[in-house]
């Protein structure tokens, strides 16, 4: 049994962890327990969703062409709330709004930092009772004083001050870093409070999972059909066939992919040539992780964090996971391009 004296909650470890952002003052830190505030709001209202009448749509689209479920909106407007109101944030951009939103105010108006985030990641798998997350990618702003704008959101990955995201599942967890390595935590929801349950987070090298909705295999580049049969043939000296785990919600895939040791793999198809996944919500902060974890992120043929953005919903293929099994896959892109 852990002491109750041994634990380490979040505001603590991250106060400890200032030292890896001295230039911050601790505007990031206070940013960070901005964002970890909300998750434990929304955290509630995903709990008790099937009890109160918060789940189904709101009638009405996101700039995705999305349904909007009754939980986005939700999620998006405490996000939005807390870090408005955090003062360190001066814009955010948001899967679920077509535009930068800008805190023109006084109190906010300064903030060092802009927010690019996914309120509710794998919200289609809410009635299912299925695990879904929040994402959230952290820049510092490049622009002078004032509201941010589109400008501070429009960076490369490789510009992160941080990244993270919380998975609401059996438990809810916040898993973040700031460049440093990848740390997890743990809600206890006797007291509210996250506390470190996962130091140093780090892909197993005993790796031997591929998450991919292989329903979509008639439309998958030839690079990806070939990988796929790869993981599918039998050699017990590279852990094949590997096992095919999927759920369907990014954060809950990477998550257990980041635990157990897999690659996930969201191509690009005849339908989408540039996939589904947004590279500034998405794509950049699972990468960070990825890349803090030992990991790798690639388009197929480029490190996803170096691909400059031209627009807020800018889309990219999408592979992560151990370096190895990344760049296997990148092989068979390579040899098979289309």
């Amino acid at each position: 049994m852990v002491h109750r004296s041994k634990i380490t909650t979040l505001t603590e470890f991250i106060i400890q962890r200032q030292s890896e952002y001295p230039h911050a003052k601790g505007a990031l830190t206070r940013l960070l327990n901005d964002i970890a505030t909300a998750a434990k709001i929304v955290n509630r209202e995903i709990n008790a969703a099937g009890l109160v009448d918060i789940l189904g749509t709101v009638g009405k689209e996101n700039i995705q062409g999305e349904t909007q479920k009754k939980l986005d909106v939700f999620a998006n407007e405490m996000f939005i709330t807390a870090l408005k109101g955090g003062g360190e944030c001066c814009a955010i951009a948001s899967e679920e709004n077509e535009k930068v939103i800008s805190f023109s105010n006084e109190f906010s108006e300064l903030g060092k930092y802009v927010v690019a985030m996914d309120p509710l990641d794998g919200s289609s798998n809410i009635e299912s009772n299925v695990s879904i997350g929040t994402i959230f990618s952290i820049y510092r702003r490049i622009t002078e004083a004032g509201g941010g704008t589109q400008q501070d959101l429009l960076q490369p990955g490789v510009n992160l001050a941080a990244a993270g995201y919380v998975i609401y599942g059996s438990s809810t967890m916040l898993v973040y870093t700031t460049g440093k390595g990848v740390n997890g935590f743990t809600l206890d929801p006797s007291v509210g409070i996250f506390c470190l349950s996962h130091p140093d987070m780090k892909f197993p090298e005993s790796a031997n999972i591929y998450s991919i909705n292989e329903g979509n295999y008639i439309y998958f580049p030839e690079g990806v059909k070939r990988y796929i049969k790869y993981c599918q043939e039998v050699d017990p000296e590279t852990l094949r066939p590997y096992t095919s785990r999927y759920i369907g919600s990014l954060v809950a895939d990477f998550h257990r992919n980041l635990i157990k040791g897999g690659i996930f793999l969201y191509p690009g198809t005849t339908k989408n040539p540039n996939g589904k996944l947004r590279l500034l919500y998405e794509c950049n902060p699972i990468a960070y992780i990825a890349e803090q974890a030992r990991g790798k992120a690639s388009n197929g043929f480029k490190r996803i964090m170096t691909i400059e953005p031209e627009t807020l919903h800018q889309r990219a293929p999408f592979y992560t996971g151990p370096r190895h099994m990344v760049e296997k896959l990148e092989s068979f892109l390579q040899e098979h391009p289309e």
